[in-house]
Formats: structure tokens, C-alpha cells, sequence
């Protein structure tokens, strides 16, 4: 059974500018070359007559006493979807099975690179559109193609390492490359935040760039998360995007790329947009998606500055936060 498969939906009625906007949260109840930076479109314009892509959407109707419902269900995996081992619990594929019939479509939105989240798609039965790469990267899972990526220019993801590594001291870098069946490579020293990614050693860190990159992964052996970040947004500030994405996971992508670009990209192929979204995640890499989205709704477990730009606050992921949401908007 498909998690929540990509199904033709019909277009709303065009809905003005997303504009961020003030946030109280609300607690749910529980219950090298520089062409390296161009984008690669994979014939998605070839495609204009896919049903997948090109379907017309149509305005969502409100549930009985006028709540609201929304077209599109962006979620992230780790911390948000997912519970320890990689699993989507039995109640939260019955909540995306209840907003499917509603008529929502379903975006998985990870900081995972394509390579590193396919087989767990197809594990989970997920065969629709995956934002990837911390927005780098479109991909559809039904067809196994790449649909647009983009990539960090490999003398520029060179300088920024030196420039941060001038502010903190030696860092362990890793690379994940670009493409379908890219390598996550890793330097001596560093370390696989999460274990069940593939990673391949290389002898030193000019191995890492021998062929192009979607993002680097940097790690300090004495400062925090939080602290690393700050500095690196500090020292790479023009070069490139900086983000932390869980624990041990701080990382620089294509300078402007975000989860919320690669969401916007993603849902325009489905007609969709910000009015439209409903957005779930648990970490600093999260904030753009959440605030592009109509509403974002953060985890318990969330770090501290998701938590401060939240809508709503739900349960944490093992307690099966998304589905409480989905239940309560599509039930």
C-alpha cells in the first residue's frame, strides 16, 4: 500500500502572496567549476502531459464548523514521520490515508540525499514526489527519477570549509554527490550521524570533490551543534547556505537552497502552493518549510528555534504527532 501516493487532484482558485507572519504556537492535545551551481531539469518539461505533474487542482472544501483543510502534506522524515528505526507507525499511514481521501497530496521533504532515502521510500511504499538534499534535490519515487537538482560548486564548498575551519579549528568534513546514485563520502575523522546511511571512507579530503556535490557535512569535535552553525553561517556568508538538520548534522548547500525552495518547486509541478500547505517538521532546517507553508506544526521534540516560528505544537514523532494532526484537519 502506497504511504501516500501522488494521485491527480484538481487547480484553486489563485490564492494571494504567503506572507510569514507572527506565530503563537498552539500545543496539541495529545490524542570544481561553477557550472557545478546550474540546475538540472530531467525532462520535466518533456512530461507537460503527465497526469502526475500537470493535473489540475481544485478547491479543498471545509469539514463541517469551517475548519480548514489543505491540499498538500509536506513532512519530514527523521524526527517528524518516522519513529526510531526508520518505521511510519500503523496510525499515521491510516491519518495520510484519511487526508488522501480528503484529496491532499503527500510531499516527503528530507535533508537526506536521494541516494541515502531511496530504498526507505520503497520500504515505506511512498511513490510520490521527495524533496531531497535540503531542498537540492526533486525526485519522483514512482519513476525512480531525478526531476530537477541542484548542485554546491565544489571550489566554493572548498573555500568555505577553509573559512570556517579559520574561526574553529580543524573540522571532519563529508560530501554527499550529486545524482541518483551518489556516494556519501567521508574524511578520516568523521563520524555517520545516523547509522543506517551508507557512507564511503576516502584517504583525504581532496577525494571529496571528484565529482559534483549536492552538500557538505561538517562536524567539530568540541563545539556544540548550535555553535558550529552559528559560526559557520558567519564565516561562509555569501557563499553558501547553512543549516542543522539534527544531531551532528550541520551542513552547507547551494547558497539560497532551502527546504521551503525545494517544497515550492515540488508542489508547483502539482499545482500547488504555500495557501495550500500544511507543513510538519522537527529541526532548524525545517523553519523555511514551515514558513512558507499555511501552517506549519513543529514535534514536541523539536529543536528550540522551530518550536519559536511554529503555528502549533503536536505530540513528539513517537507519539504519533502527525497523525494527531491529519485526524483532527482531515477527520
Amino acid at each position: 500500500m502506497a504511504l501516500l501516493p501522488a494521485r491527480p487532484s484538481p487547480a484553486p482558485p489563485e490564492a494571494p502572496p504567503h506572507t510569514p507572519h507572527a506565530h503563537t504556537p498552539v500545543l496539541t492535545q495529545p490524542g570544481p567549476a561553477q557550472a557545478d551551481a546550474q540546475p538540472v531539469l530531467a525532462q520535466a518539461e518533456a512530461e507537460a502531459d503527465s497526469a502526475l505533474w500537470r493535473a489540475p487542482s481544485r478547491e479543498r472544501p471545509r469539514p463541517a464548523g469551517g475548519r480548514r483543510t489543505y491540499g498538500l502534506v509536506a513532512t519530514d522524515l527523521d524526527g517528524t514521520l518516522l519513529r526510531a528505526g526508520d518505521r511510519v507507525s500503523a496510525r499515521t499511514r491510516a491519518a495520510l490515508e484519511l487526508a488522501r481521501g480528503a484529496g491532499a497530496r503527500h510531499i516527503v521533504v528530507t535533508g537526506r540525499p536521494v541516494p541515502g532515502v531511496r530504498g526507505l521510500l520503497a520500504a515505506l511504499g511512498y511513490e510520490g514526489i521527495a524533496v531531497c538534499g535540503q531542498g537540492a534535490q526533486v525526485y519522483d519515487a514512482a519513476s525512480g527519477r531525478m526531476l530537477s537538482a541542484l548542485t554546491l560548486d565544489r571550489e566554493t564548498a572548498a573555500t568555505a570549509l577553509g573559512k570556517i575551519e579559520a574561526e574553529t579549528g580543524a573540522l571532519y568534513a563529508a560530501v554527499d554527490q550529486d545524482g541518483t546514485d551518489g556516494h556519501t563520502l567521508i574524511e578520516p575523522g568523521y563520524r555517520m550521524a545516523h547509522p543506517t546511511l551508507p557512507a564511503r571512507p576516502v584517504p583525504h579530503r581532496d577525494a571529496l570533490w571528484e565529482r559534483p556535490i549536492a552538500k557538505v557535512l561538517v562536524r567539530h569535535p568540541e563545539l556544540t551543534d548550535d555553535e558550529l552553525a552559528a559560526t559557520a553561517r558567519s564565516a561562509v556568508d555569501g557563499l553558501a547556505t547553512v543549516t542543522m538538520a539534527g544531531p551532528g548534522t550541520v551542513e552547507l548547500q547551494p547558497l539560497g537552497v532551502t527546504k521551503a525552495t525545494g517544497l515550492a518547486r515540488a508542489a508547483e509541478l502539482l499545482g500547488l502552493g504555500p495557501a495550500d500547505t500544511l507543513a510538519f517538521g522537527d529541526m532548524p532546517n525545517d523553519v523555511p518549510m514551515l514558513q512558507w507553508a499555511a501552517h506549519g506544526v513543529a514535534m514536541a521534540n523539536s529543536h528550540p528555534e522551530l518550536l519559536a516560528v511554529a503555528d502549533e505544537i503536536t505530540t513528539s514523532n513517537e507519539e504519533d504527532g502527525v497523525a494527531r494532526v491529519l485526524e483532527r484537519v482531515y477527520g
